[in-house]
């Protein structure tokens, strides 16, 4: 063998391994490219989480922000809507799941679906749950609470569902107090 054939098996040996890397560097450019479009965008995540401040929400009154591309109802409820939706039985309500995003699971007792151990806030996505539209609030429909004017489903003063083709009681999303003196929430 001659010193000119053997570094004609290198030459080409390292073309291989050439080709082969610029192909791999290539590929994972395209795959990283193909995944990272699927990520949400900057406006996107900006929308995620929404700090609301509630601290001009007078008791009986309610605030609606939008969130998500959703209204959500914020409500400072008084003593006799906090006393009504604790009076009703869970063998009378239609959908007897909280739909609390906080407490996943539990039952749809008013303790359930309120912010706050009191009972005095209420949040909830303002939407429907049989197709979607935007029921009205204080104190709308036979329940006190929402009234979807639609369809006809009926809401009670703990946003659930009580009459109606509604299927669900209106969706909790995950909430919270950022401070003590319950003045700021934050969503999502």
């Amino acid at each position: 063998m001659s010193h000119a054939e053997d570094h004609a098996g290198t030459r080409r040996d390292f073309l291989y391994y050439a080709t082969a890397g610029a192909g791999a560097v290539a590929a994972g450019a395209a795959g990283w490219t193909l995944v990272n479009q699927m990520n949400a965008s900057a406006d996107v995540r900006a929308l995620a989480s929404i700090y609301v401040d509630v601290s001009g929400v007078a008791v009986g009154s309610q605030l609606t922000v939008k969130w998500r591309g959703k209204p959500v109802f914020i409500r400072r409820r008084t003593p006799e809507e906090i006393e009504a939706a604790r009076a009703v039985k869970l063998d009378e309500l239609i959908d007897s799941n909280s739909e609390n995003a906080n407490k996943p699971g539990s039952d749809a007792s008013d303790a359930n679906r309120s912010l706050d151990e009191t009972g005095e806030w209420l949040v909830m996505l303002g939407v429907c749950t049989h197709l979607g539209c935007v029921p009205l609030g204080n104190g709308s429909g036979e329940f006190g609470g929402w009234f979807c004017p639609c369809h006809g489903s009926h809401y009670d003063t703990a946003g659930r569902i009580r009459k109606g083709p509604a299927p669900r009681n209106l969706a909790v999303p995950v909430a919270k107090f950022t401070d003590e003196a319950k003045t700021t929430i934050l969503l999502g």
